[in-house]
């Protein structure tokens, strides 16, 4: 009862500051540029990466008896794996979007038009999907006549595999192959982008420039190093010892904290935000 309460509450933190940046961006027109435009996608994709997990997992912890069917079963695992992908894709067009902002100001509106923009954040959404598709496909081909429990807090894939009474070689192999050309790929993209970016910064010779600047790109980090650090060592990194317990809990800081975060440092690290927070807060007073 006391985790089922915490992660309530955890959930409707999540809710709630996904939905305040959203309704910041859609609500004030000074937050419509290419920036803002990704990040109203990143608090959807949390919202919904939330919603697909937390749920079902306050049900667990109510009712530990209660068994989830199949068809629920690979639903989860289908969409826990989609809304991964999309935020991978998403993040490495974050910080395209950064990069040219900073390294290219004088052409940022020239090569980020919205056409650019809808095309990089539709293309995120269509690649996550499909990737999903693949695993799911794969997953489904697979006979399922060992335990019926799952050894996790959802139906995460690579637990899902375990109750297979069939080789799943391929099924694992589909696994690495995704995670290092979601994770890795891009994420190398990003350092690489970054010290670009870095590179710029300083050899801008205003104070207040390097700062702005610092402010907007530090918050990307902050929830880059989150999302793929966490995402790498849990499907990447090295499987010796007996690290399945801890990377279960791993992941559940990854799909429970991390929607939970992304708005509270997009908001406490971003000026503008704050003050578009300050402009609606006015608003509603004086109404």
């Amino acid at each position: 009862m006391l985790l089922c309460g915490l992660f309530t509450l955890f959930y409707s933190f999540t809710l709630l500051g996904n939905g305040v940046i959203l309704g910041l961006i859609s609500l004030d027109p000074r937050l419509h540029t290419p920036m803002y435009f990704f990040l109203s996608h990143l608090a959807t994709v949390d919202i919904a990466y939330a919603c697909n997990t937390v749920p079902q997992m306050l049900v667990n912890l109510l009712n530990p008896a209660k068994p989830i069917s199949f068809a629920g079963c690979m639903t989860q695992t289908f969409l826990f794996l989609a809304f991964a992908h999309t935020e991978c894709l998403l993040l490495v067009a974050m910080s395209y979007d950064r990069y040219v902002a900073i390294c290219h100001p004088l052409r940022y509106s020239a090569i980020m038009s919205w056409r650019v923009c809808i095309t990089l954040s539709v293309s995120s959404w269509v690649l996550g999907v499909l990737l999903a598709l693949v695993h799911l496909v794969l997953l489904l081909l697979l006979p399922f006549c060992g335990p019926q429990i799952v050894n996790h807090f959802f139906c995460e894939i690579v637990a899902v595999l375990k109750l297979a009474c069939a080789d799943t070689r391929i099924n694992e192999i589909a696994v690495l192959t995704g995670a290092v050309s979601v994770l890795v790929g891009p994420f190398s993209t990003i350092v690489t982008s970054y010290i670009h970016i870095l590179r710029a910064i300083l050899k801008i010779q205003s104070r207040e420039g390097r700062q702005k600047a610092f402010s907007t790109c530090s918050s990307h980090l902050c929830v880059v190093g989150l999302f793929y650090g966490t995402a790498i060592i849990m499907y990447v990194g090295p499987r010796y010892g007996n690290p399945e317990e801890q990377k279960k809990y791993l992941l559940l800081f990854h799909s429970l904290f991390n929607p939970m975060l992304n708005p509270l440092i997009y908001s406490l690290r971003n000026k503008e935000v704050k003050a578009a927070l300050k402009r609606m807060l006015a608003k509603e007073r004086t109404l």
